[in-house]
């Protein structure tokens, strides 16, 4: 199963790059007020790499959250 999944994430992630190599013209980003012209190629690789810290981390989060619940409930038993 390990091997399923990692073949979907460099599926995935060759499906980014592709898609980043392939879109490299300026767009316009606005965030709070604050205009940017940056590649979209840039904008897609950012947003994919903020994606998968923020998904990492809150994967690791809530995993050592369940973890530290079961050892309470089975250290009080």
């Amino acid at each position: 199963m390990r091997w399923i999944y990692l073949a979907v994430i460099i599926l995935f992630a060759a499906a980014t790059i592709i898609f980043a190599v392939q879109n490299f013209e300026i767009v316009t980003m606005s965030f709070l007020g604050i205009n940017a012209r940056v590649p979209l190629a840039l904008l897609v690789a950012v947003a994919y790499l903020l994606g998968a810290v923020t998904g990492g981390s809150l994967y690791a989060l809530l995993r050592r959250s369940y973890e530290g619940s079961r050892r309470s409930i089975v250290g009080s038993s």
